[in-house]
């Protein structure tokens, strides 16, 4: 049985909004491109590893248009290389509609999604969720994932939608490894879901 990964990157007041370009999502957001002058070789080496093992990757409608009109016009390396990876390998779409999906090996997903979710753990080992904030908040409502790789920059941006906006419910992680820095102060913070739900307590009990 396989997993369902969740790629995310975040500001400190968690804004997830359009951190790799400034057209990537406008509407009504300033920041666009947040991510890019933040990024350094030690934070793109963990994005790079994070995806290792990656056998499809699942997107939403408005994170699968961006990908499809930038990765398969580029030209990828080894079979590291990411974009060599998306290209490849299979990828399925939620959305509401009946979109085009000019992406090669691209399928949308019907609408029942926890049970499209299931079939997709049976048929692939590792299926990674990258962006895709709308999809985000149905994964955390009903938790539909296994692990979570966030990336936490180290600015303050007062607009922007959020990571946990909507779709968030009481739920317990794991942190599955140590956290880890870049220099220019991203840090890396794997989660694993886990079982029940937060307690509660007393300090000086």
């Amino acid at each position: 049985m396989g997993i369902i990964q969740i790629e995310l990157f975040t500001t400190l007041d968690l804004v997830g909004q359009a951190p790799g370009g400034r057209d990537e999502d406008p509407d009504g957001f300033a920041f666009g491109g947040w991510q890019a002058p933040l990024f350094d070789d030690v934070t793109g080496a963990q994005i790079g590893a994070a995806y290792e093992g990656t056998d499809a990757l699942l997107l939403g409608r408005r994170t699968y248009d961006l990908f499809a009109a930038y990765w398969p016009h580029q030209e990828g390396g080894d079979d590291n290389d990411i974009a060599t990876l998306f290209n490849r390998i299979p990828k399925y779409v939620a959305s509401r509609g009946t979109p085009a999906l000019p992406w090669a090996g691209s399928t949308r997903l019907g609408p029942d999604l926890p049970a499209e979710l299931r079939s997709l753990r049976e048929r692939h080992q590792h299926v990674t969720v990258v962006g895709s904030l709308n999809l985000l908040q149905t994964l955390l409502r009903d938790k539909l994932f296994d692990r979570m790789d966030l990336w936490v920059y180290p600015i303050v941006l007062g607009s922007g939608k959020k990571l946990f906006d909507g779709g968030a419910v009481p739920t317990n992680l794991r942190l599955a490894e140590p956290p880890a820095a870049g220099p220019k102060g991203a840090v890396h913070l794997r989660y694993e879901l886990a079982d029940g739900t937060p307690a509660t307590g007393d300090m000086g009990a």
